[in-house]
């Protein structure tokens, strides 16, 4: 039997198989704009099931839902073979299936309603970073240089082919990002994002010592805050996910949610909550000043994510107010690391 890949597939016969309760009735409603694939709440009456979850589906184009197969089927790897060997904390998953090459899938996701969604553009309080940073920490540490990741499908390391492809499409992708949005920039930034070109070969496959699981969009719109203080953190959003130096992830989120000002008196400090909780999960012989410079290196991570989403992406004026602001504050803690002079550890 094949998932469903349209909402009027989840009846509730269909969510009474897989959930193993009956359901008596269903009803679903849209979240989010449908641009990755198709997203509902479903409200659920029935016995012993819960009264409302998320199902996350193929984009209704066909063209579009083969485009994203690979996407599809990361996340229902990490659903399904990673996420019970990490302590991230993310929505519990009731059910999840794929088809054949991936365009044919189904999630069944705990519904976190009401936690709310963090802001790209608006950005993130100090005291909101410190707990996101300690949840990502728990995505790192338990498979930290893993070597039994190289052995399931679809995760790997970055290595000289994706080195050379990455330096091919820079430059073009700077050039269609900046025609698009660089007025938006000042000088400085097209200066930053241009030099990163220089190096991004280089980078991606540089500090190999240090591996493991990177989340690859780790970001605000892709976190909930719960109530209380220390706001409860949930990373959602897995198609991303592979291997690849851990401080990508932590540079990523801390340089593209704070605006320089909050950046530089933080930062510090945030990443060195991040180090403390590798630390009480297990990971050893990485003190906090190699974690410091990993963070420093591992800054190119905010632009080249956001040139290639607003140059590949659909334009929507979020979007493009969102990708500007990614790289506005990117650009400017580069500068302030002096990223772009940031050489490699030695490999011990």
């Amino acid at each position: 039997m094949t998932p469903p890949v349209d909402i009027g597939d989840l009846t509730p016969g269909w969510l009474a198989t897989v959930l193993g309760r009956p359901v008596r009735e269903v009803t679903a409603e849209p979240v989010g704009t449908g641009q990755i694939g198709s997203v509902y709440r479903l409200r659920l009456t029935g016995d012993g099931v819960p009264d409302r979850l998320l199902a996350k589906l193929p984009a209704a184009d066909p063209g579009t839902r083969a485009m994203l197969a690979g996407a599809y089927r990361q996340e229902v790897r990490f659903y399904t073979e990673i996420a019970g060997t990490v302590t991230v904390r993310t929505p519990r998953c009731h059910h999840a299936e794929i088809h054949g090459d991936g365009a044919e899938f189904v999630l069944l996701l705990e519904d976190l309603a009401p936690a709310r969604q963090g802001d790209q553009i608006a950005g993130c309080p100090v005291t909101e970073a410190h707990p996101a940073v300690a949840n990502l920490a728990g995505l790192h540490a338990p498979r930290w240089c893993d070597e039994t990741l190289l052995d399931i499908e679809g995760f790997s390391r970055n290595g000289p082919e994706e080195a050379g492809t990455l330096a091919e499409l820079y430059g073009p992708t700077t050039e269609i990002f900046l025609d698009r949005l660089g007025d938006r920039l000042s000088p400085e930034d097209h200066d930053t994002v241009r030099a990163c070109g220089d190096t991004i070969a280089d980078w991606l496959i540089a500090r190999p010592e240090r591996f493991g699981l990177v989340h690859g969009d780790y970001r605000l719109d892709n976190l909930l805050f719960g109530a209380g203080e220390p706001a409860q953190v949930t990373a959602v959003d897995w198609q991303t996910v592979n291997l690849g130096l851990p401080a990508r992830d932590l540079a990523y989120f801390i340089t593209t949610s704070l605006d320089p000002d909050a950046r530089r008196t933080a930062e510090k400090a945030l990443v060195a909550t991040y180090h403390r909780r590798l630390v009480e999960l297990g990971v050893r012989d990485y003190p906090l000043d190699d974690c410091l410079q990993d963070y420093r290196f591992a800054a190119l991570q905010g632009p080249l994510v956001a040139l290639f989403g607003a140059a590949y992406g659909t334009p929507t004026e979020r979007g493009d107010a969102m990708f500007a602001t990614m790289v506005r504050r990117s650009c400017a803690a580069i500068r302030d690391l002096d990223s772009l002079s940031a050489q490699p550890a030695p490999i011990r």
